[in-house]
């Protein structure tokens, strides 16, 4: 048995202390189409992102991407090195914001910061761990941050 395939990829509890500052390698450039889709999806009728004329004469001059694709990206971007196979639950999200727009085209990369962790209280197998994750543009802006609180797996003995 190769032990390397059987370990999860994500990261147990015990692997994420307060302060640990993971620059998640995985980008994604989201395209009109991205846009559209997950907007038309999800049943958002905001003609920011689905009329360009309307969109052409906003402050903005063009389409914005969808704010929830943004939050869902910048998540997604971090299961590959966080939490694929050690997740237990979602906990919840809070302190979403969005202090730029994101625009068809933009590549985001993301970093998560860990900023509290304990373990549980009721499941000693399991951890409790809050991250910040934050989300930037090729041009390094800032475009979307929230923290996450997850019930992670603790290494097995």
């Amino acid at each position: 048995m190769n032990e390397d395939l059987d370990r999860p990829q994500g990261r147990w509890f015990e692997e994420l202390p307060v302060g640990t500052v993971i620059r998640h390698r995985v980008r994604r450039t989201l395209t009109e189409s991205d846009n559209i889709l997950f907007t038309t999806l999800t049943m958002n009728p905001q003609p920011l992102h689905l009329d360009f004329e309307a969109a052409a004469q906003s402050e903005f001059g063009q389409p914005l991407v969808n704010s929830m694709l943004t939050l869902s990206l910048l998540v997604g971007l971090s299961v590959h090195e966080l939490s694929v196979g050690t997740l237990v639950a979602n906990l919840g999200l809070t302190d979403v914001a969005f202090p730029k727009p994101v625009f068809h085209g933009d590549t985001i990369h993301a970093e998560s910061e860990v900023v509290e962790s304990r373990e549980s209280r009721s499941r000693p197998t399991q951890g409790v761990v809050t991250v910040e994750h934050r989300a930037y543009t090729q041009r390094g802006e800032l475009v979307a941050q929230c923290r996450r609180t997850m019930l992670l797996r603790r290494r097995p003995d």
